[in-house]
């Protein structure tokens, strides 16, 4: 008796084709759901934007850098009426974090956490790029300035 290995074979390879090709489309269609994205919510409940986005509404326009513990910049256009930094940041969903003695300790920008307690890194607030004299809560917004948070040790 004589096996048939040529069929076997060709159905082998004709399986392996529709998984390869079944693999590259899933992977395909994953990653565009996740770059067309511009905006989703984190798990902290803080809102995640993409680098460049314009957020909010308002006649208030400020720029705000954020540079992760990694050193990535992500900068967003904020617009708002509101009269803080922390006002505008927490109604848009952009920070998040607890009041404290000292106002908001916030924990979460952009859908990045840093708490201090649990991993000795928090978010250091600046305005025009030096250390903020005050809290986020309470710094009000001044037309030509620029406000950045950064990760820090």
């Amino acid at each position: 008796m004589q096996k048939k290995t040529g069929s076997r074979n060709t159905r082998s390879y004709i399986l392996c084709m529709v998984l390869t090709v079944a693999m590259a489309l899933f992977t395909t269609g994953c990653k565009g759901s996740t770059e067309n994205q511009t905006a989703s919510t984190a798990e902290s409940g803080t809102t995640v934007q993409t680098d460049g986005a314009a957020v909010g509404k308002g006649s208030t326009v400020f720029p705000l850098t954020i540079t992760d513990k990694d050193g990535v910049e992500t900068t967003l256009e904020i617009h708002t009426d509101k009269a803080t930094v922390g006002e505008a940041l927490t109604e848009l969903g952009v920070i998040a974090g607890e009041e404290g003695d000292y106002g908001l300790y916030v924990k979460t920008v952009n859908g990045i956490t840093a708490d201090y307690d649990t991993d000795g890194y928090y978010w250091a607030f600046y305005v025009n790029g030096e250390y903020a004299q005050t809290g986020v809560d309470s710094t009000e917004i001044t037309e030509g300035d620029s406000y950045s948070f950064k990760v820090e040790k």
